[in-house]
């Protein structure tokens, strides 16, 4: 029975370094892209991030009843859509997979999958790291939008606020006080669930 192993966790957590750490690491572990309406920012690419599409195409995917999660976020640059689509990506019978999301996305997958198959992994930085950690990786954007970054920042606060994480069964927590100690820790959990 494969697992889905799922990394969370607030923004500037360094989740998305841990995730791509990790499917280096285990190429063993399969990945499953999402999808966005958001505009594609400095540095991606469509389908190894994200798959970019526009709103028909999420409507297109609601009507054959291909959501597993959706999600929409009122941004300082307009409504944007994060969502997974039962697109043939995910094979719980043939393999286990890695995927980045939060706290909202998890319990949904959860749902979809069944709890006994999502194993949460919950990243956490003290708040004034992680805002120092945003600001400048903000700083190295082409156009930073800080008022943005403060939307996430404060919306991380009450998105996975203690309360929402004790109702979604958030037990085990990785301190990323340094990478690479980290990235030890999780990659030994994950090797010790799949023995």
């Amino acid at each position: 029975m494969g697992r889905i192993f799922y990394i969370m966790g607030k923004s500037g957590s360094g989740k998305d370094t841990i995730y791509k750490r990790l499917t280096a690491e285990m190429p063993q572990i399969r990945t499953v892209i999402p999808y966005t309406t958001r505009p594609v920012r400095e540095g991606e690419t469509d389908g190894r991030e994200y798959h970019f599409v526009d709103s028909e195409y999420l409507a297109n995917l609601q009507d054959q009843g291909n959501i597993i999660e959706v999600r929409s976020y009122n941004t300082k640059c307009g409504i944007w859509m994060y969502f997974t689509a039962d697109d043939g990506q995910i094979d719980l019978e043939e393999a286990d997979y890695l995927i980045i999301g939060t706290l909202e996305s998890y319990r949904a997958m959860q749902e979809y999958f069944g709890s006994e198959r999502i194993i949460p992994i919950y990243i956490e930085v003290e708040d004034g790291v992680r805002l120092s950690r945003a600001l400048e990786r903000e700083r190295r954007e082409p156009h930073p939008r800080y008022a943005e970054m403060c939307r996430r920042y404060l919306a991380d606060c009450k998105d996975f606020s203690e309360e929402n994480l004790k109702q979604a069964g958030i037990r085990k927590r990785f301190a990323n006080l340094d990478l690479e100690n980290c990235l030890a820790e999780i990659s030994r959990y994950i090797r010790d669930l799949r023995v």
